[in-house]
Order: C-alpha cells, then sequence, then structure tokens
C-alpha cells in the first residue's frame, strides 16, 4: 500500500532537487533557510558533483587548490553552504554532464547524467524519496530553468522518481511506497520578478547594469507561473552567506548581490514557485509550499 503523510501531526519535510553543488543556494535558498527555522526538515539532493564546470569566480580564477582539484573544492563548497542553510544533504553521485558548446553541439560525454536511460537515473532519487518520506518536493520546469542538459535531465529524474516512488510494484527493494503531496518548480528567475525590482529601482533614481542585462535576456513572452510566493525578507542574509560559500563559482560582487536587500522588500520579498502537480485540495495563490498540508 502507499504510504501518504496528511494528518495534522505528521511531521513536515520537504526535498529540493538540484543539478550541481551550487544551484541549491541560487534558487529557494531564502526559504529554504525559513522552513529550516520553523522546524520543517529540509534535505538538498544534488543530482551531480559539478565536475566539469569552471571556476567562475575571477577572484578564485588562480586558486591554486581549486586549479588543481575543482570537484574537490565544490564538495567543501557544498558542505559549507549545507551548514549555513541548516539543511541535509545528499548527492545521488551522478557525473556532470558539461554545458557543450560549439555549431554543431557536441555529443554529451558518455555516462554523464544527462545521457542515462530515465528510470536508471530515477533510482537512486525514488529510494531517497521513500526513505525520507516527504510531502513536498521542489526541482525545475522542462526546460531546467534554463537549457542545461543536467538542469532538463534534473526536471525529468525529479518528476519520474515522484511517479515511481508511488507505484508498489517498482523495485520493491528501494523501501516502502511513497506519495510526495506536492511538486513545485523553482521560479524565482522570472521576467515578472527582475522586471518588478528594475521599476521599483528606476522610481526611487537608482539603477543597476546588471539587473538591465538580465531583463534583456528574457523573451516578453516569458510565462512563469508564479503560483506560490514565499515572504523571505527575514532570510536573504543567509541566502547570500550560502552563496558566497560557493566561491568558486558565486563572484561576491556580482549579479547576486547587486540588488539592495532593502530594495528586495520593498519590490518583491518571496522565493516564487509554480504549483505543478498537487495529490490535495489548493487554494491559488498560496504563501506557503506546506498550503493544504500543515
Amino acid at each position: 500500500m502507499t504510504q501518504t503523510a496528511t494528518a495534522p501531526s505528521a511531521p513536515l519535510r520537504m526535498v529540493a532537487v538540484h543539478a550541481h553543488p551550487d544551484d541549491e543556494s541560487s534558487k529557494g535558498a531564502a526559504s529554504m533557510a525559513r522552513y529550516v527555522h520553523e522546524g520543517v526538515q529540509v534535505t538538498v539532493i544534488t543530482c551531480t558533483g559539478g565536475e566539469r564546470g569552471d571556476i567562475l569566480n575571477p577572484k578564485m580564477a588562480e586558486d591554486p587548490e581549486a586549479l588543481a582539484d575543482l570537484p574537490a573544492v565544490r564538495r567543501r563548497e557544498m558542505a559549507r553552504a549545507q551548514e549555513i542553510l541548516g539543511v541535509d544533504h545528499e548527492w545521488l553521485g551522478f557525473e556532470d554532464s558539461g554545458l557543450p558548446e560549439g555549431d554543431p553541439l557536441p555529443a554529451l560525454p558518455e555516462g554523464s547524467f544527462a545521457t542515462l536511460e530515465l528510470d536508471v537515473a530515477a533510482r537512486p532519487l525514488v529510494e531517497a524519496l521513500r526513505r525520507l518520506r516527504p510531502q513536498v518536493l521542489t526541482t525545475y520546469n522542462e526546460n531546467g530553468g534554463y537549457p542545461h542538459p543536467d538542469h532538463i535531465m534534473t526536471h525529468r529524474v525529479s518528476m519520474r522518481a515522484v511517479d515511481l516512488a508511488a507505484d508498489g510494484t517498482f523495485a520493491p527493494e528501494l523501501g516502502e511506497p511513497w506519495e510526495v503531496l506536492k511538486v513545485y518548480y523553482n521560479n524565482d528567475f522570472s521576467r515578472q520578478r527582475f522586471a518588478a525590482i528594475a521599476r521599483y529601482m528606476t522610481e526611487q533614481g537608482m539603477g543597476s547594469a546588471e539587473l538591465d542585462a538580465w531583463l534583456e535576456r528574457f523573451d516578453e513572452r516569458d510565462d512563469r507561473l508564479l503560483t506560490t510566493r514565499v515572504d523571505v525578507r527575514d532570510y536573504l542574509a543567509i541566502r547570500d552567506e550560502a552563496l558566497r560559500a560557493h566561491a568558486t563559482q558565486v563572484d561576491p560582487d556580482g549579479f547576486f548581490f547587486a540588488v539592495p536587500h532593502d530594495v528586495l522588500d520593498a519590490a518583491w520579498p518571496t522565493d516564487d514557485y509554480e504549483l505543478r502537480m498537487s495529490r490535495i485540495g489548493v487554494t491559488l495563490p498560496e504563501t506557503d509550499l506546506f498550503a493544504g498540508i500543515r
């Protein structure tokens, strides 16, 4: 029999599935910190080790440790971000696929995450869901939030694992079946959000070249749904600290820190999600990922 948790006394649990170390700190980090503060068990699951990533922070470009063994440094950065956010963390153990460049695009490395057969890649996440028993799971949309092969695969694996975890005929050796009640897409990077912040800054006589550059990237037809907006104004500093923990990936003087907290408080003080699937009745819009479950 498939198990689920709807009773008011059931412990609240959330799993956030991400592609690479540092993704958890740039997508939904403040809301995770809020839920940890409220007593929710939050587990970040990282699909790959980011082995094929680059050093993106120019201040770390010549760092000898990062140059010698970037994957090991990124694992230490992830451990520090985990500590800052207060979350649990697990690795699925897959190999980073890299971001192919060129015309035509080269084939992805054989055996990397995005090349795997879907049910094979979903198995360790099925096991984690059955063991952790979360009511809520967050992941990326069909485009991966942006079209990195590992982000798109993270979406596919997340959605497949939610289905398989509830299927009592699939891999009983992975644990008792479990139904995740609600699945959300991380939608923090929406045109609506950036446009509202830019509009507020213009009204206040402020400006941000980084913000303007981001706005130019969006298609006017950007239609990401924002069904659920979680107030995080008290947790922005924790998010920033978690981002800075990923020192090889995040420039402390870069885009993520271009908008002051008081501007975010006034213009757009939320982490944003799209409710993609629910097994319970819901009323939209929401201000809580656990609406209807608490």
